[in-house]
Order: structure tokens, then sequence, then C-alpha cells
């Protein structure tokens, strides 16, 4: 159908947004120009958008019921067979649930999206199933995705596997959940400040943020085109390395993507560290009023068992790591409010696959239902809101021109070792937060934990979270850092490090009493 045409009072409206001193005689007069351009728009709506094809059969599955869903981290059930053979053949994966999956529900944790079905797949869906994979569901995400914590999704909290009390990190909650719990062998998870480093790392299964671009994007809702990673989440490296040879990629459609270069992963995984070079970062431990000394020393424990087994290990320091969290803050928040919610979560200005469905669904959800959504969302979108108001992107530009310096700073500490190396979190699990629970402390809950892991979205360097021992029943993360495109190292390391047997899951689905869906 054609657009209407504004009225004068609309015009009238805009015109004082970018304070335009125009008389209602001017208005009209633009205004008398427009229905011919309308036509236009009305032509688009008539004209078929090429889509991608979605080749294998499913049935839209159910919510499954408290009793199938002790820690919460299921939000659908569903059974989607690939092909008949390939690397992912017996491997039962569950999709986070920013991801789309043809014909199946997808919520993105947030009620303002609720009863959203795609009519695509993702592209990392398709070439899950071309592989032969079976997704068995899509896993409990937070509210938009933007919390480290495991508590701000409209379904309820996804509990840690080990303690149920505790955090499953956030916002991959429900991937990382059903891996170290052993419901499915692999799952996706998605980061834009360490939404795969930190639920794997305080749930205690193996998460690999890729090199920016490595991974498609496309059919996944963003918070911020230049923050935004996809990657696999599994319970063994192997299944880290096995599902990252199948998503990795350029697939044509995602602007994120430039100068992809893959490589094999699996057959990175020789448990050999001779001659690999591993650079302890200072900055990533002992931060001030965060950090805790049991994970300080696990860390420090794992990067001498590297050394061990044959790596060569040292200190080295990157004293603008500490400047990660500020320059992140530079860009998320403006970037977040531009795209993820005024932009309806695909803005303008890219080529690409744009999900159309998509972006109607959430605008009108998010317009008309704007109280529901989350405290860390509504504290975002206002302060991002207030500084490009205020200061007009100045910030925003500044911080994505200090995101170079941050990458070379890391660049050239990868001139001199191989791969970087500090905890993935300061600290253990949290605490979920109860009914008494503060409003300031439960954000503190929320976002306070990505410290270490945010300035990698920002420099784009791959990154993994590797388990690497257990402190009063929660288990403890390292984070191996490499060059770009080099996650083949990365691999390497932490398949190495995983046969030493210093990290046993011993996390297993739980019953939660008394957990509110």
């Amino acid at each position: 159908m054609r657009p209407k045409t504004p009225t004068l009072e609309q015009l009238a409206s805009i015109a004082d947004e970018y304070r335009l001193h125009l008389s209602e005689g001017e208005l009209d007069q633009f205004r008398a120009l427009m229905p011919t351009t309308l036509g236009s728009y009305e032509r688009i709506d008539q004209l078929e958008q090429p889509l991608p094809n979605v080749r294998y059969p499913r049935q839209p599955g159910y919510r499954p019921a408290p009793s199938e869903n002790p820690l919460g981290a299921w939000y659908w059930r569903c059974s989607i067979k690939g092909a008949d053979t390939g690397p992912l053949k017996g491997k039962r994966l569950a999709i986070k649930d920013n991801v789309c999956v043809a014909g199946v529900p997808m919520m993105n944790g947030a009620s303002v999206l609720e009863g959203y079905v795609p009519e695509i797949d993702a592209t990392i869906v398709s070439r899950i199933l071309d592989a032969g994979g079976e997704i068995v569901g899509k896993a409990v995400c937070e509210h938009l995705c933007f919390s480290g914590s495991s508590f701000t999704s409209d379904t309820g909290p996804v509990h840690n596997p080990h303690d149920p009390t505790r955090s499953a990190g956030g916002s991959s909650s429900g991937s990382a959940a059903l891996v170290a719990a052993g419901e499915v062998e692999m799952a996706i998870g998605c980061d834009q400040g360490g939404s795969i480093r930190i639920p794997s790392s305080w749930s205690g299964a193996y998460g690999l943020k890729p090199t920016y671009g490595l991974v498609p994007y496309t059919g996944v809702f963003p918070i911020e085109l230049t923050l935004d990673h996809a990657g696999p989440i599994a319970g063994t490296v192997a299944d880290v390395a096995g599902l990252l040879q199948v998503i990795a990629g350029e697939d044509q459609l995602d602007p994120r993507q430039r100068g992809v270069k893959t490589a094999n992963y699996r057959d990175a995984l020789t448990g050999d560290l001779k001659g690999l070079r591993v650079g302890i970062v200072p900055e990533g431990f002992e931060w001030p009023g965060v950090s805790e000394a049991d994970v300080d020393d696990a860390v420090r424990e794992a990067a001498a068992a590297l050394g061990r087994l044959g790596a060569q290990v040292r200190e080295l320091s990157v004293p603008m790591h500490r400047e990660g969290i500020h320059i992140w803050n530079g860009i998320a928040i403006e970037g977040a409010t531009m795209l993820m919610v005024r932009g309806n979560s695909m803005g303008t200005n890219w080529k690409g696959l744009y999900n159309v469905s998509l972006l109607d669904a959430y605008a009108r959800g998010r317009l008309t239902r704007a109280d529901d959504l989350s405290d860390t969302v509504k504290l975002i979108l206002l302060l991002g809101q207030y500084l490009q108001d205020s200061y007009h992107g100045h910030y925003y530009a500044k911080a994505q021109n200090l995101a170079r310096a941050l990458t070379r700073a890391y660049d050239e500490a990868l001139e001199q070792v191989d791969v970087l190396l500090m905890p993935t979190i300061p600290m253990k699990a949290t605490p979920l937060p109860g009914p008494d629970t503060g409003f300031a402390e439960r954000i503190v809950l929320a976002i306070g934990m990505i410290f270490n892991t945010c300035p990698f979205d920002v420099s784009g360097h791959p990154a993994m979270s590797v388990p690497c021992a257990v402190s009063g029943n929660l288990p403890i993360g390292m984070m191996l850092i490499g060059r770009y495109w080099e996650e083949a190292t990365v691999l390497r390391l932490a398949h190495t490090f995983e046969q030493t047997g210093a990290y046993t899951p011993k996390a297993r689905p739980v019953a939660v009493a008394g957990r509110s869906r």
C-alpha cells in the first residue's frame, strides 16, 4: 500500500526537531511534492524481495514445561534434522534465541518480540543443517542480549548448572548452561561485550568469540554493527573447532565481513605446544574492587601448566587494556541506541540482508510496549539518546578512532607472543538477585563483569574462554587471545590444556525449586 502523505502538523514537528524555521506555506509546498515520491514506496511494497531458501523440513516445536527445563535454559524445543551426512552428523545443537530459525518462534529474551516467527534461517543455521547437525531447540538469551548475567530474560532466570542460586552468565545464558549440563554437545552464542565468553566461563564450557567477521551475522538480531560477533560454545575444544569449521566463512550478505581467512581448525588440535609463545597480561588481573584472588591464582597456575606442556610463557604488559572498557562504553551505548533501539534492529546505511519481518515485529512491540523493556536496555537508550542529542555523536566518533589504537596495542603485543592470556571474568559466578535486591545492584550484577571481555569485541581479535579450575564448586575461565584469523593457534593451545584434565566437568541438570516462569 502507498504510505500516507504526512500532515502539516507532522511536518512541522519534524522541522522543529531539526531546527528548521519553515512557515505553514513553505511546509505546504514541500508536502505537495511528496505524493509522487511516495508512489515509489507503494511499488516497493508490490515487489518480491529475495530471501534465502529454507531447505530442510521442520515442525514448529513447543515451549517446554518446567519439568523438562530445570535450568530455565530452553526457550523452545524442536527437532530439525539436517543433511544425511556431514561433519556435524549425530551432534545436537541449541541455537541462541536471537538467531533466526525459520518456522520456530524467536523472542530474543524480550516480551516485546514474543510471538514473532522468522521465515528465514540465519546463514549459520543453514550451514549447521547442511553439515548434518540436528537443531534441538532455541536457548534462552538475555533481554535483547544486553546483560552479562542470566536474570534479565522475560522468560525468567537461567540457573547455573553447578549452583542454581548463581548466574549462568549472559547473554548467551541458555546456550552455555545447556552445553555445561550435557543437554547438547554444541550451541551457538553471540558476543558484543563478552556474551559467548562470560557464560562459558561461569557455566564451565568452551566458548570462542571468533575474529570480527569470520562468522557471518546474517539473520541474527544485532546490537552494534562494529561489535557483533557470533561463534561456537561446546563441551570440548574439538567440538568448538568442528562447529567453527562449519559456520566460518563469507556469505556476501554481512557488511561485517571483509578479507575473511579461514583454516582447518580441527587439524590444529595437535597436542603440541612446542614453539608457542604465551604472554600473561598483568592488566587483566587484580582489577580493583572486582577481582577475586582465587580466580587470579587459578589462571596463573593454568598459565604455568602451559609452560610445563612446552609453551614459552612470560608476562607481557598491555597498559591500554585497562582503557578497553571506556572505549567499549563510548561505542556500545550510542551505537546500540541508534541500531538496536531507534533503528529497530536493522538501521540503515549498510548493504546486506535486511530482515524486514523482524524489523516490523520488533518495531511494533517496542513502540507499543516500551515500558516492558529491561532496565539495562532503558539505561542504555536514555544515556545513548542524551549523548546523541547533546554531543551529536562526538564521543562515539572519538571512541571508534580510539578503537584503532586499542587494536594496535594488542597487535604489537601479539608480535612478541602468539597468544595473550588473562582471566575471562575477574570473579566467579555471582548470585542471582532476589526480590529485595536494589535497582542499582541489579544493574551492576547485569553488566559489571565485562572488564576483560569487552575490549576484544572492540578490537575484533579472537578470544576464547577455557575452563581451567573449580573453586567453591564454581568454574573459572582462562581467556586466550590470538591474532586476527588465527583461531587455529588459540584452539591448539586450548585443546592441549584440556587434555591435562585440570578442569573436569561436574555439572548436571538440576531441579530448581520455586523457579518462576
